[in-house]
Parts: C-alpha cells; sequence; structure tokens
C-alpha cells in the first residue's frame, strides 16, 4: 500500500464525512477535476472516486448537496475568492457559543493533520490560546521525527494549559516531533529592553528559525475583558482602555491591529517578543483559528489584514465577519 493511500484509510470517519462533502461539492458544484480535488485535498484520486460513488448513491449528492455542510463549503469558497486565501475551513456553529472553541479547534486538527500528511514540513510554529489547545486535543497523533515545533512567542509566568510552552510542549509530544520554545515572557518591558533581548544570538537564532517554518498556526484575539491577551499577557502599564482607544481590536502573535487589519501604532507592538507580524509573509501557510461573536471584530481585522493564508472558523462568525470585512468599515 502507498504512504498516500495507507493516510486516506486512516481517515477518522467524521473526516472522512467532511472529505466527503468537500469532495463532492469542489465535483459537482465547482466542476474540478478528480486529480484537482485529491492533490487539494490530501487523499488519492482512486479515494476521490470512491466518495464521488458513494456519495451518490447514498443521496448525498442530488442536484444539490444534502448536508448542513453545503453552506459552510459556499461560504469557504467565498472567503478564499473575496480575501485571497489559500483555503478555509468553516464549521457549523453551535447551539452554545461556549461550544466554539472545540468545534474550531477540531477543525483545525483535521486541517493541520492532513496539511502534515500531504505536504513536507521541518517546521510548524504554533501561538496560544484556547482554541489551540482544542486542536491540540483532537489531533490525531503522528510521527514526524523530522518535524520541528516552534512558539511563536514568549509566554505567561502563570501556569495554563494553553500557554506557549504547554501548547508547544503537548503538540509536539502528540506528533512525535522536536519541540522549541521561545523562553521570554510575551512582552518586554520596554521597545528598548526588548531590541536588547533578540539582539542576543540565541534569540536572533530563535526568530529565524520561527520565520523559516513552513507551517504556522495562529489564534485570533480580541481586546475584551474576557480575551486571554488582556487577562493574562498585558503588562501592568497597559491596560485595556489605552489599547482600544489606539484602535486596537484584534490580536495576532501578540501584537494588535485595528479594525482594518493595519498594526496599531502603540509601543505594546514594539515591546512584544514574537515574530513580526509583517514577517508571516514569509511562511507559506499561515493558519488562524478563531470563531464565536465575541470575535466577530477581530476575525474581520485578520481577514482585512491579509496576515493569514487559512482561515479556520464558525459559520455564523465567519459570514458576519466577512461582511464586516467587505464592507471596509471599522467596527463601533
Amino acid at each position: 500500500m502507498s504512504a498516500a493511500a495507507s493516510r486516506a484509510s486512516a481517515i477518522a470517519p467524521a473526516d472522512a464525512r467532511e472529505t466527503e462533502v468537500r469532495a463532492a461539492w469542489l465535483y459537482f458544484m465547482e466542476g474540478h477535476t478528480q486529480a484537482q480535488i485529491a492533490r487539494r485535498l490530501g487523499v488519492t484520486r482512486l479515494r476521490i472516486n470512491r466518495m464521488l460513488a458513494d456519495a451518490q448513491k447514498s443521496g448525498l449528492v442530488d442536484i444539490s448537496i444534502n448536508t448542513e455542510l453545503a453552506s459552510c463549503v459556499e461560504l469557504e469558497q467565498a472567503l478564499c475568492r473575496d480575501f485571497g486565501l489559500a483555503a478555509a475551513v468553516i464549521v457549523p456553529t453551535p447551539d452554545d457559543d461556549e461550544h466554539v472553541p472545540a468545534a474550531v479547534g477540531r477543525a483545525a486538527a483535521s486541517f493541520v493533520a492532513r496539511h502534515l500528511e500531504g505536504n513536507r514540513v521541518r517546521g510548524l510554529g504554533i501561538g496560544w490560546g484556547v482554541t489551540l489547545r482544542e486542536m491540540i486535543r483532537h489531533i490525531r497523533h503522528g510521527r514526524y521525527p523530522d518535524l520541528t515545533v516552534c512558539s511563536m512567542m514568549g509566554g505567561v509566568s502563570t501556569r495554563l494549559e494553553f500557554n506557549t510552552f504547554d501548547v508547544s510542549a503537548e503538540l509536539a509530544r502528540r506528533l512525535r516531533s522536536q519541540c522549541r520554545y521561545l523562553v521570554a515572557p510575551v512582552y518586554a518591558s520596554s521597545p528598548r529592553s526588548r531590541d536588547v533581548i533578540m539582539a542576543q544570538p540565541v534569540f536572533r537564532d530563535a526568530l529565524a528559525r520561527i520565520a523559516a517554518c513552513d507551517l504556522a498556526v495562529l489564534s485570533v484575539g480580541d481586546v475584551t475583558r474576557r480575551s486571554m491577551l488582556v487577562r493574562y499577557a498585558l503588562p501592568d502599564d497597559v491596560t485595556q482602555a489605552e489599547l482600544r482607544a489606539a484602535g486596537a481590536v484584534c490580536d495576532i502573535n501578540g501584537q494588535l491591529v485595528d479594525a482594518k487589519g493595519r498594526v496599531i501604532d502603540h509601543p505594546l507592538n514594539r515591546r512584544a517578543i514574537a515574530l513580526p507580524l509583517r514577517d508571516l509573509h514569509r511562511i507559506s501557510t499561515v493558519v488562524l483559528a478563531a470563531g464565536g461573536r465575541r470575535k466577530l471584530r477581530a476575525i474581520a481585522a485578520a481577514l482585512c489584514s491579509g496576515f493569514g493564508s487559512v482561515l479556520v472558523s464558525d459559520e455564523t462568525t465567519a459570514r458576519a465577519a466577512a461582511a464586516l470585512a467587505r464592507g471596509d468599515k471599522d467596527i463601533q
């Protein structure tokens, strides 16, 4: 059995169902060839052929695609078209908003697993947060001895299971890969202190290693009182009100952007011990994973920013965020 066939046979039932729906949409609704779909979804052409045949036999395909995922797949295509994304993964929104991180995390886990199986990835950068914690809980165990999981930013001193150190260590354990930390706080005491820290050879090397990653998975944070950044990472001399007054609505990798996706002019951004947002463009695949009503403004800003190439979110939030971003207007 070939490696690709072996990976295809190992797809979990829930993932297989989603893959079948996406294959059916791309083939019957968008006219892609089976070979194109196989490359896009990271499975064999034979597997796609069987999925399409099963889709017709089961009644999944009957002029339209009879599943709640159809509207999600349609939205994925619109997001890619309107915001220049390489891919989008949209899942149905749970009735309870508290369940959104688990749903989005599970979808991100499926995407990352497929990406690792179908591409040669040597470096995987990882951020922090509840959604990424859920992603790691749901990711399929693997064995990637040549892969290095890297923290994309410094961490907080409090012991939290969604801290950067714990997130990267657990992901590396599940993928049986190497792990490298960025052993520093999220923020230095001043921009000058940050520059002194980052000038050290060990940190210069760490930043170069992060920038050389093939894949990065980051959360999108908001700037409300419930956000992880505000609750656990803000220095004592910076307030939430101050950041919002400066226009901040979104946190990506510890750095803040406004409603139009522009990095705000605030000293805190120059204190972040993390890969600068401008350098995310050096990473071929940057996944931004977030969902829920509270993050609508932040996700709209992230779409406008262009820092991510893949969005993973829930349908209700992604649809509203896309409409807002397309309108190119601030959210009050």
